[in-house]
């Protein structure tokens, strides 16, 4: 069974569009995570309408740097138990990710600029594509650098953004508009407090799911 980031690796080198389906929304849980810290459980408040959703990114764009420990599991339909994977992410304003995952084996996956690099240090494997090659996979990375700088404007280009809760427990709904990222994700569930993410939870067209749950590095 392979992980989001080896399968990054395998669809730069050629794998089926099935593949690079998945490898985008691997690294668009990545990329979410990296707007805030401090994951936690918590019974939801009533709605606040003096809560909004640009307040909302205005609190995220202030998040210039993070760092953090994550588990990631991944709920496929086809198997009874969830796929775990764990390690720590890095985030640097205004949009610099790092994923590296510690088991169940050492994989890395880094944003710099305009490139993403996939690496497998057991194999000996680098990988790294130019994401002007893969238009799909660019309109994921700057609908995400657009919502850490707080630009609404083209988050909303890219999908159809919905707020509820207050600012110490709110949640953000992002349905997808364009067909081709329909045809990866349903939608997009983000909860939080202020400036931090609480879960971040990716339905699948298909059926299949991830959440992420992220933890402050001490």
């Amino acid at each position: 069974m392979t992980t989001g980031a080896e399968r990054i690796g395998r669809w730069i080198s050629g794998a089926p569009t099935r593949v690079a389906a998945a490898s985008a929304r691997a690294f668009f849980a990545l990329a979410l995570a990296g707007l805030g810290l401090g994951l936690t459980t918590g019974a939801r408040a009533a709605s606040d309408p003096a809560w909004s959703v640009e307040q909302l990114m205005q609190r995220l764009a202030q998040v210039k740097s993070s760092k953090a420990t994550f588990v990631e599991r991944k709920h496929l339909r086809i198997l009874n138990q969830p796929l775990e994977s764990s390690g720590t992410l890095v985030y640097t304003a205004p949009g610099s990710l790092e994923k590296h995952t510690l088991k169940p084996k050492p994989e890395t996956l880094v944003l710099e600029r305009d490139t993403l690099t996939f690496e497998d240090a057991a194999r000996k494997r680098r990988r790294t594509l130019r994401l002007q090659d893969y238009p799909v996979i660019w309109a994921f990375v700057e609908s995400i650098r657009s919502t850490l700088a707080g630009d609404l404007q083209s988050l909303n280009r890219f999908y159809r953004v919905a707020l509820d809760g207050s600012e110490i427990d709110w949640r953000l709904t992002l349905d997808p508009r364009e067909p081709d990222i329909q045809r990866m994700v349903n939608q997009i569930r983000i909860a939080g407090s202020r400036a931090s993410i609480r879960a971040i939870e990716i339905t699948e067209a298909e059926g299949d799911r991830s959440v992420m749950t992220i933890t402050e590095a001490p």
